[in-house]
């Protein structure tokens, strides 16, 4: 979620191949010293599964664990033949061997920060040798290039290692995806964001897919309705319950971010719990909590692109107001980006 001209815009939390294909994720690399990269982002929309868009003429396409070392080694007319048509017409080829020149200028190397493979598309991120750098490119099952993104990335190693005094459990049981997760904005793009910085979003996933079905339903997504618990012991300090979910999935809640969500005091550390179902929570402000207790059920209520589960500990019960704070696991995991968490 962000903040934006004194409103909270909650996170796009994948990027389908129909909107990629449609130039939502229409990224152009820009030089180091420009600034935020030049990008055009929209709203998630879930859809069925498409062609994989192509070029007009058959290309020997660059694969994607090769895309940087293609880049650095100034194979740009190559790169630029494996985007898609849309995204061609985001950028010319001039304008994109311009802007690759300048980003790549100071870098001699890149490594891999996360891939990931979800509902069709191929979502990878690396990093560059000083680490001052990002990029991240999505193709489709076919290799085709449907957006690249390339951006400074910031650096916040006092909180990075100052863990929660707390010890938690995963909210949620069973096997989940962590979607945004880490500690930098290519893996988690909340971190940019005092108020977010190590927030997780968490889908399930299966065989690539986070739903099956009809792509517009809540219920064909796996993860829709799923018990979520309390992290800790605590108090419930506060509760919304009666947000609408979004329906037909891809339309969000803009008017209230969080949806329906239970806020748990553990002690001066508060977990936020987000975009549950509506008339799902079981507690009220007041009630004492032990962990693995359920709270709820996951929804997809609130600025949600899909059914899923918003998780942060804040150091304040207003969220907004508050600084997020890096979890201490108790079996001390650090969840990424791309990873799958198993919770017994």
């Amino acid at each position: 979620m962000k903040r934006t001209d004194g409103k909270i815009k909650w996170n796009v939390l994948y990027y389908s191949k129909t909107v990629l294909a449609a130039g939502a994720l229409a990224a152009l690399l820009t030089a180091c010293g420009g600034g935020n990269s030049a990008v055009a982002t929209d709203k998630p929309a879930v859809t069925t599964e498409v062609p994989a868009e192509t070029t007009s003429t058959e290309v020997n396409r660059i694969k994607p664990e090769d895309l940087p070392a293609a880049l650095l080694d100034g194979k740009y007319t190559e790169v630029y033949a494996g985007f898609s048509n849309e995204f061609k017409k985001q950028v010319s080829e001039a304008d994109f061997v311009s802007m690759s020149n300048d980003f790549l200028k100071d870098i001699s190397s890149f490594k891999q920060a996360s891939t990931m493979q979800l509902n069709g598309g191929d979502y990878r991120s690396w990093i560059s040798d000083s680490e001052e750098m990002g990029m991240t490119a999505v193709f489709d099952e076919e290799g085709v290039v449907l957006g690249l993104q390339a951006k400074p990335l910031s650096d916040w190693p006092e909180t990075d290692n100052r863990l929660t005094k707390t010890a938690f459990d995963f909210p949620l049981k069973g096997e989940w995806f962590i979607f945004w997760g880490g500690r930098n904005e290519l893996v988690n793009y909340h971190y940019e964001h005092e108020s977010q910085r190590y927030a997780y979003d968490i889908i399930q996933n299966k065989d690539g897919y986070s739903y099956k079905g009809d792509p517009l339903k809540n219920e064909s997504y796996y993860a829709f309705g799923k018990p979520v618990l309390a992290p800790a012991d605590g108090t419930v300090v506060a509760v919304v319950n009666d947000v609408p979910d979004n329906e037909p999935v891809g339309v969000m809640n803009e008017k209230v971010p969080a949806g329906n969500e239970v806020v748990i005091d553990h002690g001066g550390e508060y977990s936020v719990l987000a975009h549950l179902k509506k008339g799902s929570v079981t507690v009220k402000v007041g009630d004492k909590v032990k962990s693995g207790d359920e709270i709820g059920l996951l929804g997809n209520s609130g600025n949600s692109s899909e059914a899923h589960l918003h998780y942060q500990v804040s150091d304040g019960a207003d969220l907004f107001a508050s600084l997020s704070l890096n979890i201490n696991w108790k079996n001390g995991m650090t969840p990424l980006q791309g990873e799958t968490v198993t919770a017994e």
